[in-house]
């Protein structure tokens, strides 16, 4: 358990009674100077692992950070809470860079948030060697692993970094999205001993996932945003094209949307990025280039108009939905014609043919994924070597109340038909035969003598192929090879064929209005804080987060005492807003 001087930098500083599963552990081997690796969930308080041991050890704490963007946010943030804290990066110039180093030199601030690159720069090293550094916490720790999703060659540097220092800082490692050989990876280039690996499952129990497929994208999104009129949210697209679609679809819809992609200047960037982060526009939409290490707290869906590569994308993205506990939604807009797209990225990227298959393969699980009937938490939690779990309760798989319809003659084709072809075939040209096609492919091959030829002509092609793809998730098919796997009958394919087994899939779905509707108390709240923040210059949820407005709504207290209790309130906050906010609500309850 985590120390009392720990609980009590929790309360005052942050405005919380107790640690979430695993804090106290991380914070409490980084107190004793033991190198630590810490896997929890996004939204699951990685950060106060670091941040708490930086304010109780007697020296700098060194955080690497990914992206300009989450420093300023959680530099902020710390200031907020009257925590001394900068950043250094390429946003400022030579003169403030100094300037900022002697601050930390002096000891006048206590934590220092840098870019990975900053250490490739010349003289760098040598000027953090002057100064007394007690942690060094390294954040989106997957970045180091060339088995990660995102891996970032500036990431290697920070092997060397900690024997380097004279103070050999006791090194953090943090990450949401790390299957256990990524994991195993950084200990090993981080120099963590296995037993200093505290995962706390994957698990985002206030996170509703769904997948929706067979039937018109537009359609389902426009009807989304209808019923969920106001909440924040994040749609993703796999190209510009498709983001400037959708943000030009909507915006003649007049919803309250902006946009962000590589190929828009920088400070339009920043503009739209800034008009999200402070709800001027409540929907943006953009390439995956949008959204690693914001903080904002309060998105409340994250929409994927197009499938991503990896499951550990995916789940990184899905989880910047509510990031402050509260009820959220990750939905995927599945279309089998969107793997294309993915087929093309891997194509063009510069990895060798290894590489490439390792891409194809993730892709796979992508898409059996979006074609599973199984609960959707759970399939994503086995991918990250988290077994045992029950079903969510939560997911559109284990929601679905559409009935079951009996496809076991539909599938007894498809598997027939792998069967016949013996393992040589890939799923385009398998539901080419079934479907009945007379290509030059087919004629070449001869395939139109097979006996399951044409036996599902009266679908189209893509419906037989998305079957294909329920199959395969399902364990009736299996998959073997890289960019072009073929097919063959998995061992409960051939109970299927024998008639031992029934198959039975669900249809699709429709929209439905799912998240909270929230009060007239709480948009006065929000009136409030949103006004606070555009004078300080912060975005809103490092004023409050949601949650604890929300808490505020149902507590209602009367007094500072009481105010002190609510969740996210610690001393710094209740003296600068404590009085504006309880006047509001003594305004509310008078009415």
């Amino acid at each position: 358990m985590a120390n009392a001087a720990a609980l009590q930098v929790l309360k005052d500083k942050f405005g919380y009674d107790s640690f979430r599963p695993g804090q106290d552990e991380a914070i409490e081997r980084v107190m004793s100077g033991q190198n630590t690796l810490a896997v929890m969930p996004t939204g699951g308080g990685k950060s106060l692992c670091y941040q708490i041991p930086a304010l109780l050890a007697d020296g700098l704490t060194v955080v690497v950070s990914p992206l300009i963007a989450l420093m300023k946010d959680q530099v902020d943030a710390l200031n907020e809470n009257g925590i001394p804290a900068t950043f250094i990066n390429s946003s400022i110039d030579y003169q403030e860079l100094n300037y900022r180093m002697n601050m930390a030199a002096r000891g006048d601030v206590k934590l220092l948030y840098v870019a990975p690159e900053r250490f490739d720069a010349p003289g760098f090293l040598d000027e953090l060697d002057g100064i007394n550094i007690a942690i060094l916490a390294v954040d989106e720790a997957h970045c180091i692993s060339q088995w990660g999703h995102d891996f970032r060659p500036s990431y290697l540097k920070l092997q060397e970094v900690a024997g380097q220092l004279r103070s050999h800082p006791v090194v953090i490692a943090l990450t949401a999205t790390a299957t256990e050989r990524v994991a195993l990876d950084i200990c090993d280039r981080l120099d963590i001993p296995k037993a200093g690996m505290i995962n706390t499952g994957f698990e985002r129990s206030n996170l509703s996932f769904q997948v929706i497929k067979d039937q018109d994208k537009d359609t389902y999104l426009l009807e989304y945003l209808k019923l969920n009129l106001d909440q924040p949210g994040i749609i993703y697209a796999s190209t510009r094209k498709e983001v400037e679609r959708l943000f030009s679809l909507l915006e003649s819809k007049h919803y309250p949307v902006t946009k962000y992609h590589a190929g828009l200047t920088e400070r339009q960037r920043n503009a739209n990025q800034e008009d999200f982060l402070f709800d001027r526009k409540t929907i943006m939409v953009a390439t995956n280039a949008f959204g690693m290490g914001i903080d904002k707290s309060n998105v409340r869906f994250v929409i994927h108009d197009q499938v991503p590569g990896d499951l550990e994308s995916y789940y990184q993205e899905a989880g910047r939905a509510g990031r402050d506990g509260l009820p959220s939604e990750a939905i995927l807009l599945f279309k089998p014609q969107d793997v294309q797209i993915r087929h093309f990225f891997i194509e063009q990227s510069e990895g060798d043919d290894e590489y490439k298959g390792k891409m194809y393969g993730k892709l796979q699980t992508m898409q059996q994924y979006a074609n599973t009937g199984d609960c959707l938490q759970q399939f994503i939690l086995r991918y990250f070597g988290q077994t045992g779990t029950q079903p969510c309760g939560r997911c559109s798989n284990c929601l679905d109340d559409r009935e079951y319809m009996d496809v076991t003659v539909d599938a007894q084709k498809v598997l027939s038909c792998i069967v016949r072809m013996h393992g040589r075939f890939g799923k385009n040209i398998i539901a080419q035969v079934l479907t009945g096609a007379n290509n030059a492919r087919i004629r070449e091959l001869n395939l139109s003598q097979l006996s399951t030829y044409g036996i599902m002509s009266s679908q189209r092609q893509k419906e037989v192929a998305g079957f294909i793809d329920f199959l395969t998730a399902s364990g009736y098919i299996v998959t073997s090879g890289g960019q072009y796997p073929v097919l063959g009958v998995g061992e409960s394919g051939g109970a299927v064929l024998r008639g031992e087994e029934k198959v039975q899939r669900k249809m699709a779905a429709k929209a439905k209005q799912s998240l909270p509707v929230d009060d007239e108390l709480f948009q006065k709240l929000r009136g409030i804080r949103s006004s606070l923040a555009e004078k300080q210059g912060v975005p809103p949820y490092v004023i409050f987060s949601d949650q604890t407005l929300r808490d505020l709504c149902r507590q209602q207290p009367t007094t500072k005492v009481e105010m002190l209790q609510v969740k996210g309130i610690g001393q710094n906050k209740l003296d600068k807003y404590g009085d504006t906010f309880l006047a509001a609500l003594a305004e509310a309850v008078g009415e």
